[in-house]
C-alpha cells in the first residue's frame, strides 16, 4: 500500500509540475490551444513532426482575427503576435523592454559559444554590439569585396565543370560552399576550398553546426521540459572544441595581433586591442533612474564566440537564401530573363567583371533575392523576452518579466492582408515606388531595430555576389527531381532547412545579351 501511495504521489507531483503555469492565458484572456500536460501546445515540434517555425505559422493562421496568440512551450507561457504595430513597439519603440532574445535558458550561466551577439542579453549584448558596429561600415565591406569576387569566380568554373557531366546540381550544397569559402576567406583569412575539396573540414563544420538529428533534439527537449535538472547539458559540445582549436590556431598564426588583412578575426582583434569594453548598462538602474556603467574585456573566449556566430549565421542563412532564389528563378524563367539582363548590362560597363558598385547597381537582382526572402526567410520567427513587467494597453493585455514573444515573420510575410497574392513569386514588390512603408514592420528576414542583423549588408552583397556570378554564366530550370513546394526540415531550429536539398539543372549560357 505504502508503494503505491508512493507512486500515486509522484505521478501527482509530475502531473502538476508538467500543467504549472497552464491557467496564464486563459486568466489573461488571451486565446490559445488547449496545452498538453508537459509539452504544452509545442507536442508536434518535440516528436520532429513539425519545426519551430512552422508550429508557429499554425498558430498565427489559427487565429486570424486576434492581435495576439497564446502558446505553451512546454509549460512556459510565450506570446505569438500578429500585429505589425505590436511588434513594432516590441522591436524599436519599446526595446528597453524587449531586448533580450531569451534563446539562453539560464542568463547567467551561458555556454562558452553562446557568448556571442546573437545569442547574448543584456550589458554583454549591448557592449558587444557598441564595440562591432564599425567593423561593419560601407569602407570595411568594400575591402572585403575582393575576397568575394574571388570565391564567386570559383563558383562559376566549379558549376562549369559540374554541368559537363550533365548532373544535377543541388542548389543548396552548391551555395553552402561557396557561403563557406567565403566565410573562410573574410572570416579567417583562410582558402578552405569547399567547392573542390569533397570532404573539407570547414564544410564538415558548417553541417555539423546544424544538424539537427535525435540526439541533439531530445537534449533540446528535455532542457524545455526540465531546465533546472538539465541545464547543464551542452549542446554545442560537438562543435565548441573544433571551433577553438580552428580560431586559437589563427590567432597564434598571427601572434594575437591584427594581419592587415581585413578579415573578421582582424577586426575582432582590433576590437580587443582598444581595451575594456565600457558603456551604459541597459540592465542595472540607479536610484536617480540613470544606467549604471557597465564593462567588460573582449577575451579570447568573446572572440571565439563571435567568430563561431559569424560562421554559423553566414553558413545557413546565405546558403538557404541564394538556393531558393535560384529554385523559384528555375520556375519563373521570364523573371531569370530580366534578371539575367539587368546582370549583363551592369557588367558591361565593369568590364564583365563583378565589382562592389556593379552589385550595388544591379537592382532588380535585389528586389528577387528579398523576394525569395520573403517566400521563405532563412529565419522564420523572431524571439524576444519581456525583460520587466509590459502592459499592451490597447489589448488591456499584461505580461510578466521571462514571458517569450514570438514574431512569426514566415507567416506574416505570406499573409495576404500585408502582400496581395503572396504565392506569387514577383520581385517588383521591393521596387521602392511599389513597397509599402508600413510593411517594414512585416517584412523581417534581418530583423529591424537595435538587434537587427549587424551583417545584413554584408550577408546582402555577398548573397547577390554568388547569384550574379552563377546566373551570368547559367540558366537554371527545374531537375526531374525537384519538388515544386520543398519540405521543410521538422527538426529545423532558429533556422530553416530544406529536406532533400534543391537539385536544379545548371545550362550554360552561349550568348549574352
Amino acid at each position: 500500500m505504502l508503494g503505491l501511495f508512493l507512486v500515486a504521489i509522484v505521478v501527482v507531483a509530475l502531473y502538476l509540475y508538467g500543467t504549472k503555469n497552464f491557467k496564464y492565458w486563459e486568466q489573461k484572456k488571451v486565446k490559445h490551444d488547449k496545452p498538453v500536460p508537459f509539452f504544452g501546445n509545442n507536442t508536434r515540434n518535440y516528436f520532429m513532426q513539425q519545426s519551430v517555425c512552422q508550429v508557429a505559422v499554425e498558430m498565427y493562421q489559427r487565429y486570424p482575427t486576434e492581435k495576439v496568440v497564446g502558446f505553451y512551450r512546454a509549460s512556459r507561457p510565450e506570446l505569438i503576435i500578429r500585429d505589425p504595430e505590436i511588434t513594432k513597439r516590441i522591436l524599436t519603440t519599446d526595446f528597453a523592454m524587449f531586448y533580450p532574445r531569451g534563446l539562453n535558458m539560464h542568463r547567467h550561466e551561458v555556454e562558452p559559444l553562446l557568448r556571442n551577439l546573437f545569442f547574448a542579453d543584456g550589458d554583454l549584448w549591448k557592449l558587444l554590439r557598441q564595440r562591432m558596429t564599425p567593423a561593419f561600415t560601407s569602407g570595411k565591406l568594400k575591402a572585403m569585396f575582393p575576397l568575394i569576387v574571388e570565391r564567386a569566380e570559383r563558383l562559376q568554373d566549379w558549376t562549369l565543370n559540374c554541368i559537363s557531366n550533365g548532373q544535377e546540381i543541388d542548389a543548396r550544397d552548391l551555395m553552402a560552399r561557396y557561403t563557406t569559402d567565403f566565410i573562410g576567406a573574410c572570416g579567417f583569412g583562410l582558402d578552405s576550398d569547399s567547392l573542390k575539396e569533397e570532404n573539407s573540414a570547414f564544410r564538415k563544420l558548417g553541417t555539423t553546426i546544424f544538424r539537427a538529428g535525435p540526439k541533439e533534439v531530445f537534449v533540446v527537449v528535455l532542457k524545455e521540459l526540465f531546465p533546472n535538472i538539465f541545464k547543464k547539458l551542452k549542446l554545442l559540445s560537438r562543435v565548441e572544441k573544433r571551433m577553438y582549436q580552428l580560431v586559437n590556431e589563427v590567432l597564434r598564426q598571427r601572434n594575437y595581433e591584427p594581419s592587415g588583412r581585413n578579415d573578421f578575426i582582424d577586426l575582432l582583434l582590433e576590437c580587443k586591442k582598444k581595451g575594456t569594453i565600457i558603456g551604459d548598462s541597459i540592465e542595472k538602474i540607479k536610484p536617480d533612474g540613470t544606467p549604471e556603467i557597465a564593462s567588460v574585456e573582449m577575451n579570447e573566449d568573446l572572440i571565439v564566440a563571435q567568430v563561431f556566430i559569424f560562421f554559423a549565421a553566414g553558413f545557413e542563412t546565405s546558403s538557404s537564401a541564394t538556393s531558393f532564389t535560384l529554385h523559384e528563378l528555375a520556375h519563373h524563367p521570364d523573371i531569370q530573363n530580366k534578371v539575367q539582363e539587368e546582370i549583363d548590362r551592369v557588367l558591361e560597363k565593369y568590364n564583365n567583371k563583378l565589382s562592389y558598385d556593379a552589385i550595388k547597381e544591379m537592382h532588380y537582382l535585389e528586389w528577387t533575392f528579398k523576394e525569395a526572402m520573403r517566400i521563405f526567410p532563412s529565419l522564420g520567427v523572431l524571439n524576444r523576452e519581456c525583460a520587466h513587467k509590459y502592459t499592451f494597453e490597447d489589448l488591456d493585455l499584461t505580461i510578466d518579466e521571462g514571458v517569450k514573444v514570438i514574431i512569426p515573420i514566415q507567416a506574416m510575410q505570406n499573409d495576404s492582408k500585408y502582400f496581395d497574392n503572396p504565392n506569387e513569386f514577383r520581385p517588383e514588390r521591393f521596387d521602392p515606388n511599389n513597397f509599402y512603408i508600413d510593411n517594414k514592420y512585416v517584412y523581417l528576414p534581418f530583423g529591424v531595430g537595435p538587434r537587427a542583423c549587424i551583417g545584413e549588408r554584408l550577408g546582402l552583397m555577398q548573397s547577390l555576389a554568388g547569384l550574379a556570378a552563377v546566373l551570368s554564366c547559367f540558366t537554371v530550370r527545374p531537375a526531374p527531381s525537384m519538388l515544386r513546394h520543398p519540405i521543410i526540415n521538422p527538426g529545423s531550429g532558429i533556422v530553416q532547412a530544406i529536406k532533400g536539398g534543391l537539385p536544379l539543372l545548371f545550362r550554360e549560357r552561349k550568348s549574352k545579351g
